[in-house]
C-alpha cells in the first residue's frame, strides 16, 4: 500500500534526484527515495561487510563472464597443476 507524503529537499539535493530520474536511474523521485531508504535499513539491519565483499564478487565474476572470447586467458589444467607443484616443491625444499 503506498501513503502520499510529503518532504522537503535541499535544492542540491532535488536537483540529484531529478538528473537521476532524466538519465534513467529511477523511474521517479519516490522511487529513488524508497531505495535510498531501503539501503539505509540494509546498513544498519544487515551484516553488510559480508554482503558487500559477496557481492562485489559476484558483479566481478559477471563482468568478467560477459567478455568475448578472445579476451580469455587460455587454461591448460595440467599446465597450472605442473607449476602448483612446482612451487610447492621449491616452497618446502627450502
Amino acid at each position: 500500500m503506498n501513503v502520499k507524503t510529503e518532504i522537503t529537499l535541499s535544492e542540491r539535493h532535488l536537483r540529484l534526484a531529478e538528473k537521476m530520474v532524466e538519465e534513467g536511474a529511477f523511474p521517479s523521485i519516490s522511487r529513488l527515495v524508497e531505495a535510498a531508504i531501503e539501503q539505509i535499513d540494509q546498513v544498519t539491519h544487515h551484516d553488510t561487510a559480508t554482503d558487500d565483499v559477496v557481492t562485489g564478487m559476484a558483479d566481478e565474476i559477471r563482468q568478467r563472464m560477459e567478455l568475448p572470447d578472445d579476451q580469455w586467458l587460455p587454461w591448460d589444467g595440467k599446465e597450472v597443476a605442473s607449476r602448483v607443484k612446482d612451487r610447492l616443491r621449491q616452497k618446502y625444499a627450502k
